[in-house]
């Protein structure tokens, strides 16, 4: 298992490996790398998203718990987040201007490693890097109140939308990871991995048939149980084990 970050140091930004309260410095990215020697103490660096995604995809209605009493998809619907929706972990979620119903969405975030177009969930699932934490923050009026748009653009896309960290960790079995999500230390869902309907590399090869995948892709991969509204000065931890918690305040 190695955990990835990317940081900022002074003025400089830079990825590196995470290890016993410390930051080893990389050269490259987490997908072509080599280290270059220097140490820095954890608490002296502010942490990034992880990676840089060309592209953010997501699953809507990916666990029993949340579909309720709604059928299940026959196959793992898709949306987007766009890039500029990305927050860094600690920074805040921002409530846009009219939005009336913001909820939060812990979920598992799949990384891609490599070129996939049209992979068997086989290659889909050795064409996965790693995984992260992710919130995938959503106005229901927005996605499906009386103020509902004919797309998600802002209610899934909004600027702060997609909060992502706090570390891309490698060599987990991502199909079997506890997801908690608390507001203001109250744990609001709970639920495992193994409970998705659609697994990661199903989903990962659904998605190529259509849309390539090139590395550092971001997979939002759904969300347990049901979710509340957001109101500022909230806290939101998103916790799944051996990756470590995101945290947003929201504003």
């Amino acid at each position: 298992m190695i955990r990835f970050a990317r940081y900022r140091i002074r003025s400089a930004v830079s990825y590196g490996i995470l290890e016993d309260g410390a930051v080893r410095e990389i050269r490259g990215d987490p997908f072509h790398y080599s280290e270059t020697g220097a140490v820095h103490p954890l608490a002296e660096v502010k942490l990034l998203c992880p990676c840089q995604p060309g592209k953010i995809l997501a699953v809507g209605g990916n666990y029993k718990s949340h579909l309720g009493a709604r059928p299940q998809f026959a196959h793992p619907e898709i949306f987007f987040k766009p890039a500029s929706a990305l927050q860094n972990p600690g920074d805040p979620i921002r409530i846009p201007r009219d939005a009336i119903d913001v909820h939060y969405e812990g979920e598992l975030v799949v990384i891609i490693g490599r070129r996939l177009r049209d992979a068997t969930p086989d290659e889909a699932g050795a064409g996965i890097f790693g995984v992260t934490c992710g919130n995938d923050v959503s106005d229901r009026n927005w996605q499906h109140g009386p103020g509902k748009d004919l797309q998600w653009w802002r209610a899934k896309g909004s600027d702060t939308f997609a909060p992502l960290g706090p570390a891309l960790v490698t060599g987990l079995d991502y199909g079997n990871l506890q997801v908690e999500t608390r507001l203001n230390g109250e744990t609001v869902q709970k639920q495992t991995t193994a409970d998705l309907i659609f697994d990661c590399r199903t989903i990962v090869s659904w998605i190529s048939g259509w849309v390539t995948l090139e590395p550092g892709d971001a997979i939002y991969t759904g969300t347990p149980g049901s979710t509340r509204k957001l109101t500022p000065g909230d806290v939101v931890e998103v916790e799944i084990e051996s990756i470590g918690v995101l945290m947003n305040p929201v504003e």
